[in-house]
């Protein structure tokens, strides 16, 4: 059976489980703020009446979820998200979960999951569009060693990459030279490209895996940035691809005694880690952005932008969450700081891919997320975003086909600017949340939690503890 067939039903698993000799099922779910959390049972108690069932866990130990006088959550194994996890020495197939209150029945709130179901139920439900199709680029870096940590009176982090420029001058018995200057990491071939037998291995243990795999290459930073491009897919169905994703590609690269990371910004002085989001709307098999008007889009489809181009400040906050996120976000580096849209333009918050000239083809690509979000968050809130934007017929202005990082001062003042900090989005998501609240995606609970937690444990740790660079800056005053 292939496991790339993404309708299993629960009597399919079984028979997957039996033809792979299964010897234990992993069933995973992602928290609140994006981490991937699981429980591992023998295969014997994966029965038909177990994916209606659930299983039962702790829901108070997890971060943001319940109470301990609550604790009691039932993880439910969706049967469309099987696949055979490939790094556990036990035959073993991972099953993606949603959360349900074991007494109601209820979908769980806080269960990102879930909210990502409800976006898609919707979209459908206002009629605009049957299907969301999501292509996230997460892009990331690969480090040959990493050491970090934080005391009361020391702080210090080195990341590291044989292929990195400041290792030009290092002994490495023998040093062969040909170490990428910064910022010329797009595209370049062995044995400057150093990462790239690495990638092959996760792009083949991907497909093995069931994911559609488009390519891979070395990004434009120096010292190991990747990117490895997947098929777009529905909402629920991407983020759950990315989930799996991200574990593949972590996984890989420490079998090969290699790091991988999806922070925004390791490095200073190269380009940061972005996760630029393709999106469509399509209805009856049929693509609704492609049209007549400007770069071939429709007028659903420029209103799509206006949408999120309106709503871009809070959705900052989902989309790009840790207070690294921001110093990815500065003008230089491909950073898309401008809050505007163009065709072709990296430059600009939003583009409209012109490689493709299909019907097909034809979409939207924010640029501003990165990889440290929760992809269910993210996705769900950019959609509220285009829905808003289609149903209140928000135009998003005149395009900018210029270099924005070059323009005239009386030009660049006209153009609205991101976020300059992660306090910054979440006071915009405080002041504008009202579109994300509609069908019930999401909750004041949900939005108050996330703000909260963020703040608290996030902005608050950043703001009160010394910087080392402080101390180049300072100790002699």
């Amino acid at each position: 059976m292939d496991q790339r067939n993404k309708n299993k039903s629960p009597q399919e698993v079984l028979v997957l489980c039996r033809e792979r000799d299964v010897k234990a099922v992993d069933l995973r779910f992602t928290d609140f703020v994006g981490r991937q959390h699981h429980l591992t049972v023998p295969v014997a108690q994966l029965t038909e009446a177990a994916f209606e069932d659930g299983f039962g866990f702790d829901g108070s130990s997890i971060r943001c979820w319940q109470s301990i006088d609550e604790s009691d959550m039932l993880l439910v194994p969706q049967p469309d998200s099987a696949w055979i996890d490939p790094f556990s020495n036990l035959s073993m197939i991972a099953l993606t979960c949603s959360i349900e209150d074991p007494i109601t029945r209820e979908e769980y709130g806080r269960d990102p999951r879930n909210i990502a179901r409800r976006a898609e139920n919707y979209l459908a439900n206002v009629g605009l569009a049957d299907t969301a199709y999501f292509g996230p680029e997460a892009e990331f870096f690969i480090f040959d060693d990493v050491h970090f940590d934080q005391t009361p009176n020391a702080a210090h982090y080195e990341v590291d990459s044989r292929e990195g420029a400041w290792n030009r001058g290092r002994r490495e018995e023998p040093n062969l030279g040909h170490k990428l200057r910064a910022q010329e990491g797009y595209f370049p071939c062995p044995p400057l490209d150093q990462t790239s037998e690495l990638r092959g291995e996760m792009m083949q243990t991907l497909v093995d895996c069931g994911i559609d795999v488009e390519g891979h290459h070395h990004e434009v930073g120096s010292g190991g940035q990747a990117e490895i491009d997947i098929r777009y897919d529905s909402l629920v169905a991407m983020a759950d691809t990315l989930m799996t994703f991200k574990y593949v590609v972590k996984n890989v690269a420490r079998q090969r005694g290699q790091t991988v990371t999806f922070m925004p910004k390791p490095i200073t002085g190269e380009h940061g880690s972005g996760m630029h989001v393709h999106l469509s709307l399509w209805k009856g098999g049929e693509p609704l952005f492609a049209g007549n008007g400007y770069a071939g889009l429709s007028e659903m489809g420029l209103h799509a932008i206006g949408g999120i181009l309106k709503h871009a400040p809070a959705l900052l906050a989902l989309t790009n969450p840790t207070t690294n996120s921001y110093k990815r976000l500065v003008p230089g580096f491909e950073a898309p700081v401008n809050l505007t849209y163009s065709q072709r333009n990296r430059s600009a918050a939003c583009r409209i891919p012109m490689a493709n000239p299909s019907p097909k083809g034809k979409r939207v690509e924010f640029r501003c997320p990165d990889p440290s979000c929760n992809p269910y968050l993210a996705f769900a809130a950019i959609l509220m975003a285009v829905i808003d934007g289609i149903q209140n017929k928000v135009h998003p202005g005149d395009p900018m086909d210029k270099d924005l990082y070059d323009l005239p001062p009386e030009l660049a003042q006209g153009v609205a600017q991101t976020p300059r900090d992660l306090e910054s989005a979440l006071r915009a998501l405080e002041e504008d949340h009202e579109f994300l609240l509609r069908g019930d995606v999401f909750s004041e609970d949900v939005l108050r939690s996330w703000i909260t937690t963020k703040r608290e444990t996030e902005v608050a740790a950043i703001s009160t503890r010394p910087h080392p660079y402080e101390f180049c800056m300072y100790y002699d005053v």
